[in-house]
Parts: structure tokens; C-alpha cells; sequence
């Protein structure tokens, strides 16, 4: 029986991809720090799972053969969160995955992550901390697939996406329902080579 490990599953994204695998009809381990943010879920699909990222999330892996890294610090947080969660979490997953030869593994990672310092902003310790990550993941031998969605919006889900940057850096942008859904098709139909992708909202 295939079943997805959601690290980060009561994130937005998080939350809007475990509802499309669940509908879908996959069995999935939900991680979550609090279960109650889950609590509108039912599905006889979905285990819940509460365990700290900062700590040991080891037996989260069992049983599980697929892997989507969704979780996030947040924006409001501070550098010390974003190197706990978005970078060292991250790196613990990879490490998890491997001990559990967990089939592919998919990092929801950032535009702007491939070269930090080719933007400058206040979120560049994000971006570092989502190219360690990644680079960690990519050097892992597991088979991965790493997204990189662009500036993320609350639009409603068009179902059109496009891996194409657009030439205006205004409209680099993709709603979190369109990311879901790419996410429910990564998870469904796991690339026979490692793919690395941008990823934003068909004008």
C-alpha cells in the first residue's frame, strides 16, 4: 500500500495537499505540531501524526514511500526559526528518508533558492536556508523532485500552472491551491528522472 508522509501537512499548502491526496483516495501521514489545526479533516484515509520538527521525527517515516517537505517557519519568524525549520528540519527529513528508503522524495523550496545571492532582500536567510536544504537533498542519492514556487498568493486554484518565469518579475507569482495541485500530480505520477522546477500561475 503506497503511502505520502505530509511534513508540514497543517501549513496552508500543507493543508490544501493533504485535502487533495485524501480526495483523491491516497493513504497519507499527516506531521503536524498540533493535531488540532487538522481537526476539520476526516478521511479514512489519513493518519495524524504529532511531533515536533525540532526534535526526533524518525518514526514519522515508517511504512511511508513517499515524502513531501512542506513545512515552513513562516514570515513572521526570526532567522532562528528559519534555520530550524527550513533548513535543519529539511536536513533531518533527507536523512530520515534515506534510513527508511523512501522512493521519492518532493522539497516545496522557494524561487530565488538556486542563487541567494542574486536577490537581495530580507528574506535572504530563507532563501540560504532552502539551497542547503535543497543541495542536501540533491547530493542524498534518494529520487527527488524539488518545486520552487514563485511569490505565493490566497488566489483561488486555477489549474493552470506554468514552469516558465515570466519576464515580469511582478507576475512571478502562484497561488497556494495551484501549488497543491501541482503537488498532488508530483505525488501521483513520480518522475522517472530527478526534476528541479519553477513553478507560477498561467496569465
Amino acid at each position: 500500500m503506497s503511502k505520502t508522509l505530509i511534513i508540514g501537512a497543517s501549513g496552508q499548502i500543507g493543508k490544501l495537499t493533504t485535502q487533495l491526496l485524501l480526495n483523491d483516495q491516497q493513504h497519507v501521514v499527516a506531521l503536524v505540531r498540533d493535531k488540532n489545526k487538522l481537526s476539520e479533516l476526516n478521511s479514512p484515509y489519513l493518519t495524524v501524526l504529532e511531533q515536533d520538527l525540532e526534535g526526533d521525527f524518525n518514526q514519522a517515516f515508517t511504512d511511508c514511500d513517499k515524502v513531501i517537505f512542506v513545512a515552513g517557519s513562516g514570515g513572521n519568524t526570526g532567522a532562528d526559526k528559519t534555520l530550524l525549520i527550513d533548513l535543519w528540519a529539511a536536513v533531518k527529513a533527507v536523512d530520515y528518508a534515506k534510513q527508511h528508503t523512501i522512493k521519492h522524495f518532493i522539497m516545496v523550496s522557494s524561487i530565488g533558492a538556486n542563487d541567494p545571492d542574486a536577490i537581495e532582500s530580507d528574506i535572504k536567510p530563507y532563501l540560504v536556508a532552502k539551497h542547503m536544504a535543497d543541495e542536501h537533498l540533491i547530493n542524498s542519492g534518494l529520487n527527488y523532485t524539488i518545486v520552487r514556487p514563485g511569490t505565493l498568493t490566497n488566489d483561488s486554484a486555477s489549474l493552470k500552472i506554468t514552469t516558465q518565469r515570466p519576464s515580469d518579475r511582478k507576475e512571478a507569482k502562484i497561488s497556494r491551491g495551484n501549488v497543491a495541485n501541482a503537488l498532488l500530480q508530483v505525488a501521483k505520477n513520480a518522475p522517472s528522472e530527478n526534476q528541479i522546477f519553477e513553478l507560477f500561475d498561467m496569465n
